[in-house]
């Protein structure tokens, strides 16, 4: 059956400026997924595989995230039989270390960084798990730590950027709206209040450029993304548009 119903420019532009949002939303669903994977367990061989596969970007327009795919590219290339278990350790380093020291790791919890003592199950916690399950969303059986992990709070996004791309595609901006609004805030009230301090830590316990390159990357892109968000949320709109 042929369509002969004819948009005009103005529809025309609404509807290629929500195909290109959702286009970049899918983007950032990617990006955040990626994260999300490389603090939630240790790197396996095919995370290693598909890692030194992959292409990252040479410029993102971002200093600190240029710098840090710069080193996770360079640690790749370098890449030996032992390059596992390196990894493997120095994950436990980094993330795990003495639990018996309070400042003895980059702990991925938001509750070690926003609670007086830098303990887990705190008020972060609670905030985090009430907001997903507002979402409908609920941890894993299988996931057995807190719901304020790094690894979870990044899925989190990356599950209402996949959302909203959805909801722009089938045409309903209210939804879009609601969710977009809902990742600005998060991303102020959660990631951004603690995930820089993390980076620090990282950088400080991680002795291999591969985690020392994610805590670059992870600063850099939740920087562009709060920009991002915060332009398309301004009254004067998305400067794209």
């Amino acid at each position: 059956m042929t369509n002969n119903i004819k948009l005009t420019p103005e529809e025309q532009q609404t509807a290629d400026f929500r195909k290109d949002l959702a286009n970049l939303c899918e983007q950032r669903a990617t990006n955040y997924g990626f994260l999300a994977r490389m603090y939630r367990v240790e790197i396996d061989p095919e995370v290693l595989d598909s890692l030194r596969a992959m292409r990252f970007p040479a410029a993102t327009g971002n200093d600190t995230a240029d710098s840090g795919y710069r080193l996770l590219s360079s640690y790749l290339g370098k890449a030996w039989d032992n390059t596992i278990t390196e990894l493997a350790v120095d994950y436990v380093k980094t993330f795990i270390g003495n639990t018996n020291e309070l400042d003895g790791a980059a702990f991925p919890f938001e509750s070690v960084y926003t609670s007086e003592k830098r303990l887990l199950m705190q008020e972060a916690r609670d905030e985090v798990l009430a907001i997903y399950r507002a979402y409908g969303l609920d941890k894993s059986l299988t996931w057995k730590e807190g719901e304020d992990h790094i690894a979870l709070e990044l899925e989190f996004m990356k599950i209402l950027s996949e959302r909203t791309a959805k909801a722009l595609r089938s045409g309903n901006e209210s939804d879009a709206f609601t969710l977009i609004t809902t990742q600005k805030n998060f991303l102020e009230d959660h990631l951004g209040a603690w995930v820089p301090m993390l980076t620090v830590d990282m950088r400080h316990f991680a002795k291999t450029d591969f985690y020392k390159g994610l805590a670059d990357i992870t600063d850099g892109f939740l920087e562009v993304d709060k920009e991002f968000l915060e332009d398309l949320l301004s009254e004067d709109g998305p400067k794209s548009a």
